[in-house]
């Protein structure tokens, strides 16, 4: 028998082991298995907690609420009373007879103008405030002052400076979010890693592809941070701002609902007050996840 025919047969007879690369390449097709049981389980156990929760609260507040001299309705009348602000969110019979969905939607169009200027400018002036200890060590207590004015304090200037109430309450937003930005852009900056600075200076980085390339990637889980922050108090103040100011807002229902001793619509007008903060933080907080690889807080 020649040699060939000896290492053919030893071939046959033995096959060469399966190459790492073919390994690790055959595990992972493996992992990303569709696994109908492990979504379920993981859903369940995420969804059903709440759910639970919320069922054991809103039977505590029937029976609470469920006598005669009960100041508060119970879920049961909320129901029937506030049934076509449940039921149709997005109805629209005029001007000021419109669903809570609509609300809402006007309410988040003053958030996202004025929150979205808190954002672009808090994070640019934080960065010019972290780069240097002496402005950090000057403006951050004018920072942390200015920071615990309540949103309303604020409501009497912008109104005087602008004389109308929808730049008023984008303004209440604005001054009100700014801070948690600035101060958390601020503090990401000086906590840049002096490694970093060094290859900026190496590579011979003007400010601007410094800023983009080097801060705000290195920055950005304290950046987003202070924005979650900051769309939290957005959503406050707007809520706060046009109970004064009027409008078609959400905030002005709940203050009309008031005058007029429907408190049925105004807890389901909370309700949907709660699911909107909520929602809005967590997409803040998908967004950062998402730009910093999940090293964002959640």
């Amino acid at each position: 028998m020649s040699i060939q025919a000896i290492e053919d047969t030893k071939v046959k007879a033995f096959p060469t082991p399966a190459k790492p690369a073919e390994v690790i390449a055959f595990t992972a097709k493996v992992r990303r298995r569709f696994d109908p049981a492990a979504i379920t389980g993981k859903l369940a156990s995420t969804l059903v907690p709440p759910a639970v929760v919320i069922v054991v609260m809103l039977v505590i507040w029937q029976i609470a609420c469920s006598s005669p001299n009960a100041s508060l309705p119970p879920p049961s009348q909320v129901w029937n009373e506030a049934y076509d602000l449940i039921a149709h969110p997005f109805f629209d019979y005029g001007p000021q007879d419109i669903g809570l969905a609509w609300r809402v939607l006007i309410s988040l169009q003053r958030v996202a103008i004025g929150f979205g200027l808190a954002a672009i400018v808090g994070v640019a002036l934080g960065a010019l405030v972290g780069q240097s200890i002496w402005a950090m060590r000057g403006l951050d207590p004018v920072f942390q002052i200015l920071r615990t004015v309540p949103p309303l304090a604020w409501l009497p200037l912008s109104l005087a400076a602008f004389r109308d109430s929808s730049p008023s309450a984008i303004f209440v937003i604005f001054i009100t979010s700014i801070w948690p930005v600035i101060i958390n852009t601020a503090v990401g900056v000086r906590n840049i890693p002096e490694d970093y600075r060094n290859v900026a200076r190496i590579l011979r980085l003007n400010q601007l592809e410094f800023f983009v390339k080097i801060m705000v990637p290195a920055a950005a889980p304290y950046i987003f941070t202070g924005l979650r922050i900051g769309i939290g108090l957005s959503w406050l103040a707007i809520v706060a701002a046009e109970m004064l100011t009027g409008g078609v807002g959400i905030g002005f229902f709940i203050w009309d609902a008031w005058n007029s001793s429907r408190l049925p619509d105004i807890i389901v007008a909370l309700a949907y007050i709660g699911v909107t903060g909520f929602c809005l933080d967590r997409l803040v907080a998908a967004v950062g996840a998402f730009v910093t690889r999940g090293t964002t807080a959640k």
